[in-house]
């Protein structure tokens, strides 16, 4: 009950930021948003029709399809985010009689940047807000299909007709504010507080295992290996550091064994011991 509680707060923050950012940076400047909202600002423009109650009425055979597709638990909260993000749409509607920025280009990047922290707050705690999500996980599903195309190909379309309607010039600008957006959406998913991912082979694991626990204090994990070609057991070491740590780690690496095979990779998010939960030399 708890985690459906904090779902459901997370998800009403992000459809708040999501509007502003349609509202506040996006409309002033004729500039359109990705999926459903997007098409929906085209009708706006065209009609005057009210941004969020069209991005209701849009979802409504989509919310339909999840229920029979997908399943009921999926569609309530689907519902939840939906009506939620229709309200926030009309109810801040307001603000666009502001015009906070005048320039259209740091409008399109600052609104991309805000409607993405919003994706993501939904996005992060497995929420949804409807349109292109309903039809994701739907083809996520049932076909061996890439979302990421289908999604691309849909946001193609209302591209060329933003060109048509409001020249190349806007339809670039909401280019940009679709790019910022998608890619705010995966940082915030994945954590800012990007980490690195060490493995270490080496014959002298004792005493590098030695000195990251004691210079660096971050704990170790020694996987057992063996080598393809010689068939000789060994062991590989494994630890999680952040990024200001790398240097003092190859320091110590190379002192203890300048001959260690050492691989660093980017970890999106470490939950755990020593990283969101109380420190521990153990991993």
């Amino acid at each position: 009950m708890k985690n459906k509680i904090e779902q459901y707060f997370w998800v009403a923050i992000g459809c708040v930021v999501c509007s502003i950012s349609i509202n506040a940076f996006l409309v002033p400047h004729h500039l359109l948003s990705g999926g459903v909202s997007g098409l929906a600002i085209i009708f706006y423009f065209l009609f005057g029709l009210p941004i969020g109650a069209q991005v209701f009425v849009m979802n409504l055979p989509l919310l339909y399809a999840a229920y029979r597709l997908l399943g009921r638990d999926y569609t309530i909260g689907t519902i939840y985010g939906t009506i939620l993000f229709s309200l926030t749409i009309d109810a801040t509607r307001f603000v666009s009689e502001y015009n906070l920025i005048d320039d259209p280009l740091i409008s399109a990047i600052t609104g991309g940047v805000i409607a993405g922290i919003g994706s993501g707050l939904i996005f992060r705690v497995n929420g949804s807000a409807g349109g292109l999500d309903i039809v994701a996980a739907i083809v996520k599903k049932y076909w061996a299909l890439n979302f990421g195309v289908v999604g691309f190909a849909i946001n193609c379309v209302i591209m060329v007709v933003a060109a048509m309607l409001f020249g190349l010039k806007l339809a670039m600008l909401t280019l940009i504010a679709m790019f910022l957006s998608a890619s705010l959406t995966d940082k915030v998913v994945e954590g800012f507080n990007r980490k690195k991912t060490i493995f270490i082979v080496s014959y002298n694991t004792d005493d590098i295992v030695e000195a990251i626990l004691k210079e660096v204090g971050r704990g170790v994990t020694i996987l057992h290996g063996q080598g393809a070609f010689t068939r000789q057991s060994k062991q590989v070491i494994f630890v999680v550091v952040s990024l200001t740590q790398i240097a003092k780690i190859k320091q110590l690496v190379h002192e203890c064994d300048p001959q260690a095979f050492m691989i660093v990779q980017d970890a999106a998010e470490v939950m755990g011991r020593g990283f969101t939960l109380p420190n521990s030399r153990q991993i």
